[in-house]
């Protein structure tokens, strides 16, 4: 399967604009087209490897998402698959991008496009929203959805427009000064599709399509972020007269932590000690996404300082390796005194080892701390 750059198979720019993106996929379809090259199993190759790349950079949406993730977008490029130029067929290429070359290539190139017995119709999206914690994050997760879509009615029946004869187009001639000429139109009966529904099930649209409730198992990956969007390709709304079904879009949703906050793939952690632990040390237990792990508090520890965990983060969706988990350590000062303890800091308030300085490790006068407040 190729991996190259869709730019780099269209030979264009990344910013190139729409106009040019086309003109470069019509010009590799013309030149590697099969009626052009019969037999040349790499033209056909290089036809589905421009096609594929086409797809994916005529699309905003899915060219937006290979310029952020490249081929390792979650979810894939949905339609023909993601960008493989070997995973399209050529109904799809037909059918899909025909357009872009209008009728003038009906009866050139055996039926390219429209002329191959009406266009194929894709149902419409999905979209639906879906809440993950930040475990199911970290470790990705299996999940069951329902949707309710539209689906094929028990009953419902197509079969070639009258009108077309099935072929999605119909035909004039006029007479003009030059002589009579033939155009090509979308048959106004169907669409284009060049089938209609010949009966209709119980209950369903004029299309034959009725709404009903499936359950789809979608699979997340590990690293996804808020905003991010899974294309679930074919699990969207069935299209009428056989057409193939739209996508179903998923769009991620964080659920806040209660101790964790993510940037990325970094985790970032505030905790609090007292004023005797950051002086003396000592031990603390900080949340993981999973389970918890043991930190050691360094003597003279001052608030604000940072320890960082490596490896406790959340992994890349990219697979780029996994970030890391920050601790902030604030020492926490007391707003609520007896007595006593008032009245032991008025005696400590002007000692040497009480006053400001860098990393003053006066363990005497702390260890007198840490007895007057009971620790």
């Amino acid at each position: 399967m190729s991996k190259r750059d869709p730019y780099e198979v269209l030979g264009v720019a990344r910013n190139a604009g729409a106009d040019d993106i086309k003109k470069a996929y019509r010009k590799l379809a013309i030149k590697y087209h099969p009626d052009k090259n019969p037999g040349d199993k790499v033209a056909e190759d290089m036809f589905k490897e421009a096609a594929s790349a086409y797809e994916i950079l005529s699309d905003p949406d899915k060219k937006a998402k290979y310029d952020r993730f490249g081929h390792n977008a979650p979810g894939g490029f949905g339609g023909g698959g993601g960008f493989h130029g070997g995973g399209m067929n050529m109904d799809d290429i037909f059918s899909q991008f025909g357009d872009i070359f209008g009728g003038h290539f009906g009866g050139g190139f055996g039926g390219f496009g429209q002329q191959r017995g009406g266009r194929t119709v894709k149902g419409s999206n999905l979209r639906v929203r879906i809440k993950l914690t930040l475990e199911e994050i970290a470790h990705g997760a299996e999940k069951k959805i329902k949707v309710t879509k539209l689906v094929r009615g028990k009953g419902s029946e197509y079969g070639n427009c009258t009108t077309c004869g099935g072929s999605g187009q119909v035909r004039r001639v006029q007479s003009t000064f030059l002589g009579q000429m033939q155009t090509v139109a979308t048959c106004p009966a169907c669409g284009g599709v060049g089938q209609t529904v010949s009966k209709r099930a119980p209950g369903s649209d004029e299309h034959g399509l009725v709404r009903e409730e499936v359950v789809v198992p979608i699979r997340i990956p590990a690293g996804v972020e808020e905003g991010m969007q899974l294309n679930i390709s074919g699990m969207g709304n069935e299209a009428p007269a056989g057409g193939v079904p739209g996508d179903l879009l998923v769009v991620i949703e964080e659920e806040p932590h209660k101790e964790l906050k993510r940037d990325g793939t970094t985790l970032h952690h505030e905790t609090y000690i007292n004023l005797a632990d950051a002086a003396l040390g000592t031990s603390i237990e900080v949340p993981l996404v999973t389970g918890k792990a043991k930190v050691k508090i360094e003597p003279g520890t001052q608030s604000g300082t940072t320890m960082r965990l490596r490896g406790k983060g959340l992994p890349s969706v990219q697979h780029h390796g996994t970030g890391d988990l920050l601790v902030h350590v604030m020492v926490w000062t007391p707003t609520e005194l007896s007595k006593d303890e008032k009245a032991a800091l008025e005696k400590l308030r002007h000692s040497p080892g009480f006053q400001p300085k860098p990393n003053a490790k006066d363990k005497g006068f702390f260890e007198k701390v840490r007895e007057m407040f009971g620790n």
